[in-house]
């Protein structure tokens, strides 16, 4: 795993900023609006507003004189692909095991491609 998506998992990790992540993934919203929908204060939604964007998952931008913080497409995107990676290894490893498995007798046919295609017969 690359340390991107490795940030990003840690900061997901905090159930606080796990709650401002899936907040913002309504609409942006600024400091003091996330502060009023959350039993945390002010400091504290800036502090994990803070983190969230080092690890490239939110970006804010200056509207008049507060500051407005949205999803980071390019981190969401980054996370879904590693998502993505992982779940295809998973089950490919699966499928592996489940072919041994049957080769040694221990099952009576062999599992389906997970991602729907037929393996070639040579």
């Amino acid at each position: 795993m690359g340390t991107y998506q490795s940030a990003a998992l840690d900061a997901l990790g905090d159930p606080t900023r796990r709650a401002i992540f899936e907040r913002l993934g309504r609409g942006p919203a600024a400091v003091g609006q996330l502060a009023g929908e959350l039993p945390v204060s002010r400091p504290a939604v800036s502090q994990h507003l803070k983190v969230l964007k080092r690890a490239g998952l939110v970006r804010d931008e200056a509207v008049g004189t507060r500051r407005v913080y949205r999803l980071d497409p390019a981190g969401i995107d980054a996370l879904r692909m590693y998502f993505t990676h992982f779940w295809s290894t998973a089950l490919s490893a699966f499928r592996e095991e489940v072919n041994r498995q049957a080769r040694e007798g221990h099952t009576e046919e062999p599992a389906p491609d997970p991602a729907g295609k037929a393996e070639q017969q040579s």
